[in-house]
């Protein structure tokens, strides 16, 4: 499974306000086939006339391409996403980087700016959404679908918007694991050897999803997302215990048993992200935590029509329904679940919220906070990833 997502955050910021109106701006310029409107300025779509959907679609058919970076074809379904985008409108993807981070993609639109390969859009965790925008790097857009993504996943005025999301998740091999654990108190009674061997995804040093993994474990032995020292302690008793396999996690060590439960998100072990024959994911019950990815336009996108179509395809009810075919909850799924748009046998298939359970979302600054705490005490405590 690729690692997409590697790199410890380290912005505070994200503040999100209320929906605001952005206008259109035409130019002169003859930009992605109309000589009457630059779509680098274009903030949203009208019902009618030279930004209309189907203006988008012409002068983005007329730019023939779209530039993307670090989206593994397993990776919440993408490889399907792209496919059918391309063949929807005859625009051919090219797809960079499949397993580069959200800082490389960040690194991406800098080192490639004025190039015809630079990406035109972004797909990162969002305090990297945050950045790029602080450094002027994304455009503003808002897609026709946007009053259906919450408020509190989305930029005011359009310059990020969070596309899809999931909790963290203990995945479990069930041909080696007698009973496997439905929480994170679960785990500290069983010792490695014959028992358990808990792997993470990567390091909580480099990886936001691993980290996310060590704030879960602190709101499930007293700690909060303001406090991650207990997650810590957590890992620390598991390596003590022998049951903490400090190492990157994944489909080949769960294969050779030298790992039999994962945390990770729910949606990156699910359909085949860990592939071992009776792998199952459950959400812990007694943290649910949960993070979202955001979307993001280059301000210098080589494509900005191509660019704002994918956005649209993304925010469509096609697009969401199928993020949510790759297991992870796309942001406008409690609208379309609202209004019967949603794919009903695929949310069926997701892994059961536990009944009572209250979804936390860190936010930035608590993010920031909590990789600082484990950046000063996980080696430590818990010892260097081998």
């Amino acid at each position: 499974m690729a690692l997409k997502k590697i790199r410890t955050v380290l912005l505070a910021g994200a503040t999100v306000a209320s929906l605001t109106a952005i206008g259109v701006t035409a130019g002169t310029g003859a930009a992605s086939g109309s000589a009457m409107v630059n779509w680098a300025k274009v903030t949203h779509l009208t019902a009618s006339g030279p930004t209309s959907m189907t203006a988008l679609v012409k002068a983005a058919k007329a730019e023939g391409k779209l530039n993307v970076v670090a989206l593994p074809n397993n990776w919440a379904n993408y490889g399907n996403i792209i496919k059918d985008f391309s063949q929807k409108y005859g625009i051919t993807v090219n797809s960079e980087n499949p397993e580069g981070s959200s800082a490389e993609e960040i690194q991406a639109i800098t080192s490639d700016k004025g190039r015809a390969s630079d990406p035109d859009v972004i797909d990162v965790g969002t305090s990297y959404a945050v950045t790029a925008q602080s450094e002027h790097l994304l455009a503003p857009y808002k897609v026709q679908t946007w009053n259906e993504i919450p408020s509190g996943l989305k930029q005011a005025d359009g310059y990020w918007f969070d596309d899809y999301g999931g909790y963290v998740a203990i995945g479990c091999d069930t041909k080696t694991v007698t009973t496997c654990p439905t929480s994170f108190k679960d785990m500290l009674n069983e010792t490695g050897a014959e028992g358990y061997k808990i792997g993470l995804n990567n390091s909580p040093l480099t990886s936001n999803s691993a980290l996310a993994a060590v704030e879960a474990a602190a709101i499930a032995n007293g700690g909060s997302l303001s406090n991650v020292a207990p997650g810590v302690s957590f890992f620390a008793t598991l390596n003590k215990n022998g049951a903490f396999v400090n190492t990157i996690a994944d489909s080949a060590t769960a294969l050779a048993g030298t790992t039999n439960i994962i945390l990770w998100w729910d949606y990156l072990q699910a359909n085949g992200g860990i592939d071992v024959p009776g792998w199952t994911v459950t959400i812990p019950t007694d943290a649910l935590l949960g993070e979202y990815y955001s979307q993001g336009i280059n301000a210098d996108a080589p494509d900005p029509a191509a660019a704002r179509l994918w956005e649209e395809y993304l925010y469509s009810v096609t697009g969401q329904n199928l993020w949510l075919a790759g297991g992870a909850r796309p942001a406008e799924l409690a609208y379309m679940q609202a209004h019967g748009t949603a794919n009903a046998g695929l949310v069926a298939k997701l892994p059961p919220i536990p009944a009572g359970e209250v979804p936390q979302f860190p936010t930035t600054a608590e993010i920031t906070a909590a990789a600082s705490t484990v950046e000063s005490t996980w080696a430590a405590d818990v010892g260097a990833s081998s």
